[in-house]
């Protein structure tokens, strides 16, 4: 899939989309975005996002619930405090607890 404004905006509009308090999977934006075989086009579509303000693109995490390394939002361990400031909730071993706070958009085929 290339990498074109059309992609990232659908990319955006889903990570948009994401509620206070849950994560959701960069498979599951790519997906809801239209591919799900873009996983890695989303993760290079949060990385250059242009309003962090608005499209919360720390609510993304790996599907085993597992944050950005240390260089994404500004250093080791920000985005883990962005999501816990967010009311997400972790497991002991520092993973997203999936189980209890995965985001489960209503009616729509993750394929």
């Amino acid at each position: 899939m290339p990498h074109t404004d059309n992609t990232f905006s659908r990319i955006y509009e889903v990570v948009k989309r994401i509620p206070a308090g849950h994560v959701a999977t960069y498979g599951m934006i790519a997906a809801l975005a239209g591919n799900p075989r873009m996983s890695r086009v989303v993760g290079y579509a949060l990385h250059v996002n242009p309003d962090p303000d608005h499209i919360p693109c720390f609510r993304v995490v790996n599907r085993f619930g597992e944050c950005s390394g240390s260089f994404a939002f500004g250093g080791k361990g920000v985005q883990e405090q962005l999501l816990e400031q967010d009311g997400v909730l972790f497991l002991p071993d520092g993973r997203v607890d999936l189980q209890r706070c995965l985001w489960r958009p209503d009616g729509e085929e993750l394929r």
